[in-house]
């Protein structure tokens, strides 16, 4: 029973052997494609906030030799990662969709689409003026200028000539870069004077950190000096300085008290007395013959009238009792009383 066990799988083996002979003189060997590498192609909606075309035709050319992808496949995984206006271009775009299409005409076709209409001294104005922004950090900063100098960088299909389009365009991006960076960074990275923009950031950002852990000490030692004095306050002289506070905020308010009653006061005062003051000029001016308004008694129109008659006339009375008998009846002020005494007194009649 064994024997014939053995000799069934040696069967087997053979048979195994030969298939495996036939397959490999067919040359059509078993290919494993990794299409998990799908998820390292970024989307591209063909904005310039997101990642370049460029950029984006080489993450799907490197997952595929990584994932062993074929050529078609390359094209369908780039159709999948569209959207935005990538996306409606490619769904407007007729010859696209066609049969045969390959992945070199799918990025011909994108690249005359999304072309650059910037000349290429647009770029390198802007290279050349590039500066640091507020919040930019040097890594940042480095970043944008080394996508500017790839846009000046010049293209050829001969590698020599390549080589310098390349060498040409790191100077100028070691250049911008060193003229645009501000403050301690840029200060040091001109004193070093780096020989490549690797070695300028290395400096850039070595200093930056400096500075940053400068500034933390400072604020830290200020701090525990202030806590360090607060600590070092014994409780009475707190308490007699809460205290000595207190009370001359109670004084301040007991002033601002007094000070508002005394406005008030004096206010009032001065009512009283312009209204005094004006009662009295009344009576002041009041003819004491006929006690109207608007002239004194020696002005009077009555006494005129009494002096230009005779003073010995018949039938009339002496002028002193005709001014008396004139005049209504009304109280007198003290004052007016010792004036009419005084002029009685004078005329030699008795009260």
């Amino acid at each position: 029973m064994s024997e014939a066990r053995i000799l069934s799988e040696l069967t087997e083996t053979k048979n195994e052997l030969q298939r495996l002979k036939e397959r490999m003189s067919i040359g059509t060997p078993t290919v494993h494609k990794d299409l998990s590498l799908i998820s390292l192609v970024p989307k591209w909606s063909g904005l310039d906030s997101g990642v370049t075309l460029e950029e984006f035709f080489a993450s799907i050319e490197t997952s595929a030799k990584l994932g062993r992808w074929l050529e078609n496949d390359q094209r369908e995984i780039a159709v999948m990662r569209l959207a935005g206006s990538a996306k409606l271009f490619y769904q407007g775009c007729t010859e696209l969709h066609e049969e045969g299409t390959t992945w070199q005409m799918f990025k011909d076709a994108f690249r005359r689409r999304y072309k650059d209409t910037h000349t290429d001294q647009y770029h390198f104005t802007k290279l050349q003026t590039a500066r640091q922004a507020r919040n930019e950090s040097p890594q940042e900063f480095a970043d944008r200028c080394r996508s500017l100098a790839q846009k000046v960088m010049g293209k050829s299909d001969d590698p020599q000539i390549q080589r310098v389009h390349r060498e040409n365009a790191e100077r100028m991006l070691l250049s911008s870069f060193i003229s645009g960076l501000h403050g301690g960074p840029g200060r040091q990275v001109r004193i070093s004077n780096p020989q490549d923009i690797d070695q300028a950031l290395k400096i850039a950002i070595t200093v930056q950190e400096a500075e940053r852990q400068e500034r933390f000490n400072e604020s830290f030692y200020t701090r525990f000096d202030k806590s360090v004095r607060m600590c070092s306050r014994s409780p009475g002289r707190s308490r007699s300085e809460n205290e000595g506070q207190r009370q001359a905020a109670d004084s301040r308010t007991e002033s601002r008290t007094r000070n508002q009653r005394y406005k008030k006061s004096s206010s009032a005062g001065r009512s009283e007395t312009s209204r005094s003051r004006n009662t009295q000029t009344q009576e002041a001016l009041r003819c004491y013959e006929c006690r109207g308004f608007g002239h004194f008694g020696r002005e009077c129109p009555t006494r005129l009238k009494r002096g230009a008659r005779a003073p010995d006339s018949p039938g009339r009375i002496n002028q002193t009792e005709r001014s008396k008998h004139s005049r209504p009846p009304r109280s007198k002020t003290p004052r007016e009383n010792t004036r009419w005494e005084a002029k009685d007194s004078g005329n030699g009649i008795e009260a």
